[in-house]
């Protein structure tokens, strides 16, 4: 199946050619499928994962008495993924594509459709996407914005948000909603004693600061022997210079997790597997990470924000930003290891709070409610 999705990627004819007769045949059957109006079709990346903002709403929706009459079920790669209980089809599967078609509701927050394009029009697709803006995205005349089915409702954060995905999307604006994400409500309803006890869940000691390095993943940036490059970072010198105050959870990638093959001690934890993001969010400190929107996520918290990026040129040149990072980031960008620890040692937590809740007031004007926003589309009044 990997090489399948990477020849599709890789081959625009091919490409072409399974969009349109795929497309063809599955809009002819669902000629004699009736639709379920009670039936809600979920996915999270693509099937990859049960996480993000569709979870959020999932997991509303069934401990939600209002919701009692409908039918809720996951389309995943692995269903060994979901909870027990939870109703599921597989991708890529005949039944996949008949439960989308039948499905009144989709749920997801990237694509459903498997790089097709059958939607009904009576089928009502919601989009919480996955990150806010940072990356340069220009793609009005990529294959996947005209041959795949235009949501009808994608969530968003900020306005500037829906100033640059409508434009660059080609969508209109009256799709885009600002409600924030789903994800992000449990962010403000923290407390100390659930901070303790994740920290206790990780061993992680409760007398000192927490430090969450989450990088991006560069799906183009390996060497001549085809390994992924890793991150220019020497752990054992952030462990002489921050270990006496924090503790370092590494997050990443597993393939920049399997090239750099961390070591753990009582400095470092590798929390690239841990499932559940936001538990990491809440109990760190200080985030380190680069042209994540892990960053716009996290400043809900108002906590320091550091933007490790030691690629800055090559990746502004290849990829590009969707604005100044240099001016618009808390901290503008760093780009040498050793600047980046001794911003770290001399943080001021009160100033970088500041300069952090500055950030949010923009990139975040809305959030706390985003979950139950989905009452609105679907129509239920909660009793």
């Amino acid at each position: 199946m990997n090489e399948i999705k990477r020849l599709l990627k890789q081959n625009k004819f091919i490409y072409y050619l399974y969009n349109y007769l795929f497309s063809i045949i599955l809009k002819f059957i669902g000629l004699f499928i009736r639709m379920d109006d009670t039936l809600i079709l979920f996915n999270s990346f693509g099937g990859a994962k049960y996480d993000d903002s569709p979870r959020a709403i999932y997991e509303y929706m069934v401990n939600n008495s209002t919701y009692k009459e409908f039918s809720m079920v996951w389309a995943i790669d692995n269903p060994n993924l979901l909870p027990k209980n939870v109703k599921y089809v597989k991708n890529n599967t005949i039944k996949f594509f008949f439960t989308a078609l039948k499905a009144k509701y989709w749920i997801t927050n990237s694509s459903m459709e498997r790089g097709l394009k059958f939607k009904k029009k009576s089928t009502i697709y919601i989009n919480t996407w996955h990150g806010s803006i940072i990356k340069k995205i220009d793609i009005k005349n990529d294959r996947l914005v005209f041959r795949v089915s235009m949501p009808d409702y994608v969530y968003t954060q900020s306005q500037m948000d829906i100033d640059y995905f409508s434009e660059k999307w080609n969508y209109p604006k009256s799709i885009f909603v600002l409600s924030g994400y789903p994800r992000n409500d449990e962010l403000t309803h923290t407390s100390k004693s659930e901070i303790e006890e994740i920290k206790k869940k990780l061993n992680i000691p409760l007398n000192k600061k927490v430090i969450l390095y989450a990088p991006t993943f560069r799906d183009n940036d390996y060497d001549k022997n085809g390994c992924y490059i890793a991150p220019p970072i020497t752990i054992n010198k952030w462990e002489k210079e921050l270990s006496n105050d924090y503790i370092l959870l590494f997050r990443a990638h597993y393939e920049i997790n399997k090239v750099l093959n961390i070591k753990e001690n009582n400095f470092i934890h590798n929390v690239t597997n841990y499932p559940k993001l936001n538990d990491l969010l809440k109990i760190s400190d200080i985030l380190i990470s680069d042209y994540s929107s892990i960053m716009i996520d996290y400043s809900i918290l108002e906590k320091p924000i550091y933007c490790f990026a030691y690629d800055y040129q090559k990746y502004n040149k290849e990829r590009g930003f969707a604005y100044d990072l240099k001016k618009e980031l808390p901290n503008g960008i760093i780009e040498t290891e050793d600047e980046l620890i001794k911003e770290i040692f001399k943080c001021n937590f009160q100033e970088q709070m500041k300069k952090t809740r500055k950030f949010k007031e923009k990139h975040v004007e809305v959030f706390g409610n985003a979950t139950k926003y989905i009452d609105n589309i679907i129509g239920v009044k909660n009793e």
